[in-house]
């Protein structure tokens, strides 16, 4: 059992995201900092559908009842149990040694991987934890004194010190234009990646809400059409939203561009009032 001590704020259980029920409605979940969450499960010997945990709001602690190896990823995110502990790397931790898991200014998403996974039933196929609808394995956020079973109890020792480098958050941001780009005007799509955007104090893990300046479509909404993380959606007002893990499943707010799947954690990331640069590629 991994034991939580400390929970930060909206803190789950991810998995890499619920697959095949956007027609009934049902968005995918799973982690909005993608490529943080699989350098967590790869360090920690963990298989493409393992579950982990995305941490919300730090601190955050726990302890393991057995010898496990963990890894915890994430932007400015540190570790600490006696001592202080690198991120970003396979740590060994035994039984009862209580972890601690902190972060800066600009940590948003951090996740937590140990050795043989969450080992919780999946609901409609996934162990991703959907908040709006209280749909997952673990259909809430985790709270102090929570327990949760973990999967093969072999800690994979050898992979003990393993280290995977962290991406630059601040990096610009990879997009591909369109699918709409026709009811945009050519100053428009210029400008989308033109000078670098704010990052608002709205955005969450449906989307981030990007200001600074307006993007405005040469018509109104469209019909309907399905959306997938990364979409840039422009609303009435002008103020880009890229979509993330939580997202819609349709919409009809014209998609001005679409960031591409590596580069999502570095939009989830980005703290209210950073700078983010969109890069046409």
């Amino acid at each position: 059992m991994i034991r939580i001590g400390t929970a930060g704020i909206r803190s789950t259980v991810q998995d890499a995201g619920r697959s095949g029920q956007l027609r009934s409605g049902i968005p995918p979940a799973g982690p909005a900092d993608p490529a943080a969450f699989a350098a967590a499960c790869e360090l920690a010997g963990l298989g493409l559908d393992a579950a982990a945990i995305e941490i919300v709001g730090l601190p955050f602690s726990f302890r393991c009842d057995d010898l496990r190896i963990v890894a915890v990823a994430g932007r400015d995110v540190r570790v600490r149990s006696r001592l202080r502990l690198p991120s970003w790397t396979a740590l060994v931790v035994r039984p009862g040694d209580e972890i601690v898991v902190e972060g800066g200014a600009t940590t948003r998403y951090a996740y937590l991987a140990v050795s043989g996974g969450i080992a919780l039933a999946p609901v409609l196929g996934s162990r991703a934890t959907y908040l709006p609808s209280a749909i997952g394995a673990w259909p809430r956020t985790l709270a102090a004194g929570d327990a949760l079973p973990l999967g093969d109890g072999r800690a994979p020792l050898e992979r003990a010190g393993l280290r995977i480098d962290p991406p630059e958050y601040s990096a610009p941001v990879r997009a591909v234009a369109g699918p709409h780009q026709d009811r945009f005007s050519a100053e428009a799509r210029e400008a989308l990646f033109a000078a670098p955007f704010t990052v608002s104090t709205e955005s969450d893990r449906m989307g981030t809400r990007l200001t600074g300046r307006r993007i405005e479509a040469l018509v109104g909404e469209i019909l309907t059409c399905g959306i997938v993380a990364g979409a840039i959606q422009v609303p009435r007002g002008g103020e880009p939203i890229v979509l993330l893990a939580d997202h819609q499943t349709t919409g009809g707010y014209p998609i001005a561009a679409t960031v591409v799947s590596a580069d999502l954690g570095l939009v989830a990331q980005r703290a209210p009032g950073e700078p983010l640069q969109l890069v046409c590629v």
